[in-house]
């Protein structure tokens, strides 16, 4: 029998971590490595401290908080949504249900835009912000950027809001409006968006995590799945010349798009992402 202040199996880092990753694999939900960034999460701890310290004892209330995530966990919510961050671009953003997760594809949205000859103190409008990862990027990227981001959900700019005043964004300027409807796009150097391109017939090909808990208005497009890529299209035939719109896009909307580009836009680059995917279309005004 083990002596009173001996750690059980259970109580120590080791033991909790090996029976969450069991019940994680049981229910296929994610890699291993998940139960360690939880548990990271609950101690403060980096991840690497927590598989140099197995031995050590938890306390209980670390231990129970710990469990509850893996709960949360089961149910399929987002390890991202369990911590309320996830990294973009090299910094952390804070996420919550009102906002989709950044994604390492929209990185290359990221990359096209500050490839682009733009002017020293750029106009830049971020349409569909979320979470404020792409406007704050840009904005903290390029000093001089004077940056709006539009967003038709209020509590999505919250989370915006928020994000820019953590990170130290605090030039950008937050405006509600339903896609490019409140704001006169003749006013801009660089538009720049990821907006819904699922369609809803794709639904079921989504992950459970994705359909059950990322929000469905940022997600999916009406109609079809480029109506809304297809709206900002037309609305890039308004910038000024010179002007740039860099958008990303679904798996296997490429050709469809490039086809729907109006006279006086200049096609420039259709970047792939990492996985070989056509991803983001940089588009100008001529």
């Amino acid at each position: 029998m083990s002596a009173p202040d001996e750690p059980t199996a259970r109580t120590t880092v080791h033991g909790l971590l090996l029976d969450a990753r069991a019940r994680l694999a049981q229910a296929a939900l994610g890699p291993p490595r998940e139960a360690n960034l939880l548990l990271a999460h609950v101690l403060g701890w980096s991840e690497a401290r927590v598989l140099a310290r197995g031995e050590t004892a938890l306390a209980e209330p670390d231990a129970r908080a710990f469990q509850a995530l893996i709960a949360r966990r089961l149910t399929g919510e987002p390890v991202a949504y369990l911590v309320g961050e996830r990294e973009f671009f090299g910094r952390p953003f804070r996420v919550d249900l009102r906002v989709l997760i950044p994604r390492p594809e929209t990185e290359h949205l990221i990359e096209a835009a500050l490839a682009l000859p733009l002017p020293a103190a750029p106009r830049i409008l971020d349409i569909g912000t979320g979470s404020g990862c792409i406007a704050c990027t840009l904005a903290l990227e390029l000093p001089g950027a004077r940056v709006v981001a539009s967003d038709i959900s209020p509590a999505a700019l919250a989370v915006a809001r928020d994000n820019a005043a953590r990170l130290g964004a605090g030039g950008v300027r937050f405006v509600a409006s339903d896609l490019d409807a409140a704001l006169p796009l003749a006013g801009f150097d660089l538009v720049v968006s990821n907006p819904p391109y699922i369609g809803l017939e794709e639904r079921a090909d989504l992950p459970p995590d994705v359909v059950l808990f990322e929000p469905h208005r940022a997600l999916f497009s009406p109609l079809e799945s480029d109506t809304i890529l297809r709206r900002l299209l037309a609305a890039a035939t308004v910038l000024p010349p010179g002007a740039f719109m860099v958008l990303e896009i679904g798996c296997g909307q490429a050709e469809r798009l490039t086809d729907a580009v109006a006279p006086g836009l200049l096609l420039r680059e259709v970047r792939r992402d990492y996985a070989g995917i056509p991803r983001i279309l940089v588009l100008e005004r001529r």
